[in-house]
């Protein structure tokens, strides 16, 4: 995929959707994030992986702003996220991993809570609850309890949660686990569908999704970003899981990108 290019510049025609300046957040002694510092422009789809504890959530979370950061600073769109929270929050649309949907609330009931809260007008609201259960695929089960419905409805109406207000950036959180090979395909194509107007941020462990939906990659290790190109730029090491495993299994975790630029220039 080639919609939006790799690295922290943005085109002219695009804009700034969402900047990090050395982003840093820690737990008493653990370092949670570690002066990250990226920009994405608008319409891009952007992957950000790495392994388990490696700092992915807390991204996220200091973008939203549900986390303040030790230091540094989130921008979504020209709005502070921790001076602007309101106005900043109004521009993105979050489902965290394994984020609360109220078992005993029907969709229907969840998505209209939600929408009150974001101080929508009645009749916009449910002109939009109506637009999404057809697009989500949850009209059938919009008055069903939450806490009966399978793993993949339930997904479906964490992401017509997030899109409740139509907001220009998407921020998901391992958004397929847990979801079957069908389900997965679907997501995917919802993605592809908003990733022409919409900027997009999805943490994955699947590096099949990478190749599946994403115009760029951000690798994060240890807090630390390592990598931040585009997925075909990892392939210089042979393939995705072999650029994973260099960087996680690396005792030196020397940057991803010198390690690409040494094979490439091994390989001409």
């Amino acid at each position: 995929m080639t919609r939006g290019s790799p690295g922290c510049m943005a085109s002219p025609d695009s804009g700034e959707m969402v900047r990090a300046e050395r982003l840093t957040r820690h737990y008493d002694r653990f370092i949670g994030l570690e002066r990250v510092s990226f920009t994405i422009p608008n319409a891009q789809t952007v992957a950000v992986i790495g392994p388990n504890g490696a700092g992915k959530s807390t991204l996220f979370r200091l973008l939203t702003g549900y986390l303040p950061p030790t230091d540094g600073t989130a921008v979504i769109r020209g709005f502070d996220i921790q001076r602007d929270r309101l106005a900043a929050a109004a521009l993105l649309g979050y489902l965290p991993e394994n984020g609360p949907l109220y078992n005993d609330l029907a969709p229907i009931d969840l998505l209209r809570f939600f929408g009150r809260a974001r101080r929508m007008r009645a009749t916009d609201l449910d002109s939009r609850i109506r637009t999404l259960a057809e697009s989500c695929g949850i009209g059938p089960i919009l008055d069903k309890p939450i806490g009966q419905l399978s793993k993949g409805l339930r997904q479906r109406v964490g992401v017509a949660q997030a899109l409740l207000h139509d907001p220009p950036i998407l921020i998901m959180d391992e958004p397929t686990a847990g979801l079957d090979p069908n389900q997965i395909a679907e997501f995917h194509d919802q993605i592809r569908t908003y990733s022409r107007t919409k900027t997009i941020l999805v943490a994955t462990h699947s590096l099949a999704e990478v190749e599946a939906i994403a115009d760029r990659v951000l690798f994060i290790h240890r807090g630390r970003l390592v990598f931040d190109g585009s997925p075909a730029q990892l392939f210089a090491a042979g393939s995705l899981e072999a650029a994973f495993r260099r960087v996680t299994q690396d005792a030196a975790h020397e940057p991803l990108q010198a390690a690409l630029a040494e094979a490439a220039g091994a390989r001409r």
